[in-house]
């Protein structure tokens, strides 16, 4: 069954294509840092701005603040809120749980598929920003280190690490994203209602986040913890926003995909 939904992924035109649309937005914004004065001179704007624009290999942390906030979030919900609801619409679900396919694993298998995607989508950004950031913003820090967020030197193999943590850091929030839209779906037959109800959720969140009236729900907010990765290019590193953004996004989870595994245990498959 997984093997299923992932051909399936493969195969869908969308998933290429928005894929190459949300790639296109970094690489466009590397190519209008390199050309034109858009960007603050290095030393002059926020740490982690002026780090990237003097070391392009940080470019690939740059790529996923841009994504991160909006348009990755919209791509999943959106693929997410597919899953269950996509079928119930074609009227296919009634016809794939006739077949011997329980629908723990069918839940499964649609939730695998969707994180394929972000997997994918976070590779590919980052691998387009790193070439885009060697070659637009430059390397000179390579031989003596990449200067991090705090100013201080980091080795190559610590700056692969923290990469790697930080798109690990990215794929577990959009995993959050996924179980929301996820559990609509199994509401819903409406794809685009789950989509725009976890959209919803994600801007009503993002908008709580900037009101003082709203800071008793701050630190619960689903979009509180996204950007802390570039904690992680901290020397030393600073885990607390980290830590509480994996266990934050582990609840929501647990919730969103335990509320949705239950609802369609139960749901009544009558399309």
């Amino acid at each position: 069954m997984i093997r299923v939904e992932l051909v399936k992924l493969v195969r869908n035109r969308r998933t290429w294509a928005t894929l190459i649309l949300i790639d296109a937005l970094p690489a466009l914004v590397a190519v209008l840092l390199a050309l034109t004065d858009l960007g603050p001179r290095p030393g002059t704007g926020p740490a982690f701005l002026s780090a990237v624009l003097t070391d392009g290999t940080l470019y690939p942390l740059a790529a996923l603040g841009i994504v991160l906030p909006l348009f990755l979030p919209i791509a999943v919900a959106i693929t997410a809120g597919e899953a269950i609801a996509g079928e119930a619409q074609q009227g296919t679900l009634r016809y794939m749980l006739i077949r011997p396919v329980g629908r723990t694993r069918l839940l499964v298998a649609k939730l695998v598929a969707v994180m394929t995607f972000v997997v994918l989508t976070v590779i590919v950004v980052a691998a387009t920003a790193y070439v885009l950031g060697i070659l637009l913003l430059g390397d000179e820090n390579v031989a003596s280190g990449v200067t991090s967020v705090s100013g201080t030197s980091l080795s190559t193999s610590e700056v692969v690490g923290r990469t790697f943590l930080a798109l690990a850091y990215a794929v577990w929030c959009m995993l959050g994203v996924a179980a929301v839209s996820m559990f609509l779906s199994t509401m819903s037959d409406s794809p685009l209602g789950a989509a725009l109800g976890t959209l919803a959720l994600l801007v009503a969140s993002t908008l709580l986040l900037t009101l003082d009236a709203a800071d008793p729900l701050q630190p619960y907010l689903p979009t509180r913890y996204w950007l802390a990765f570039v904690d992680l290019f901290r020397d030393p590193i600073l885990w607390r926003d980290v830590v509480r953004g994996v266990l934050l996004q582990g609840v929501y989870v647990a919730v969103f995909l335990g509320a949705g595994w239950a609802n369609f245990m139960t749901k009544d498959i009558t399309d």
